[in-house]
């Protein structure tokens, strides 16, 4: 077992579900990146629009490959120990840009989401604050064998709760959200130093894989650090 001071500095990847310049989400993926630097790690921001992909067609893949957006996504996935994402709510449901992006990205082997330490974040307009985008939002990523962190963090009510500048105007909600960002990222620490044993990911579950039919991602030991 290494000791603290062996440790390299944990890593993040704060990404905005959302393509407006303006958007609610965006400031809210901003001061994740903040509170995760004033608490001792690194954090790089990206936007979806970073990662442009068309839409996802079988044919196109078989013809011309993955495209050099899920590539690059994949590449920003493993430079870091864990992703937070911070996602509009489209009629009840994730992003179409969002969605469409992770399902390109998951179809290389590797498969990169695979105990991925994952944080969700929302905001919105709404006294939902855009939530039930969030739990439709953990159904591919936990199918992926992602591990997404069970305390979620919704901002309802964002226009009136963050500033000009993009800054909580309620203290309490700001420290609730920076606990939020803490927590995760002790669980992180402890994800990354002391991994657990991995097992195998089968895109169906409890059934034996079949290579022909299947989808699987094999044991890699402890596999390479994120």
């Amino acid at each position: 077992m290494s000791s603290t001071t062996d440790r390299r500095p944990l890593s993040f990847l704060v990404l905005t579900g959302s393509r407006r310049t303006d958007s609610f989400n965006t400031k809210l993926a901003r001061l994740a990146v903040a509170a995760v630097q004033a608490n001792g790690a690194t954090a790089s921001f990206a936007s979806v629009g970073d990662f442009p992909v068309p839409d996802y067609d079988a044919d196109a893949e078989t013809t011309d490959g993955i495209p050099p957006g899920a590539e690059r996504f994949r590449e920003r996935l493993h430079e870091v120990d864990a992703l937070i994402i911070a996602s509009p709510e489209y009629n009840a449901s994730v992003p179409g840009v969002l969605k469409n992006l992770i399902d390109w990205t998951s179809r290389f082997r590797p498969q990169p989401f695979n105990e991925l330490q994952v944080l969700l974040l929302s905001a919105s307009p709404s006294m939902v604050g855009g939530n039930r985008g969030l739990w439709a939002l953990r159904v591919p990523l936990e199918h992926l064998g992602t591990r997404v962190y069970p305390d979620m963090f919704s901002l309802a009510a964002a226009h009136t709760q963050l500033d000009d500048e993009g800054r909580f105007t309620d203290g309490t909600l700001r420290e609730r959200f920076e606990a939020n960002i803490v927590n995760f990222m002790n669980l992180v620490e402890a994800a990354t130093h002391y991994p657990c044993v991995k097992k195998a990911w089968v895109e169906y579950l409890g059934e034996r894989p079949d290579p022909a039919v299947d989808r699987v991602q094999a044991e890699t030991g402890q596999g390479p650090a994120r």
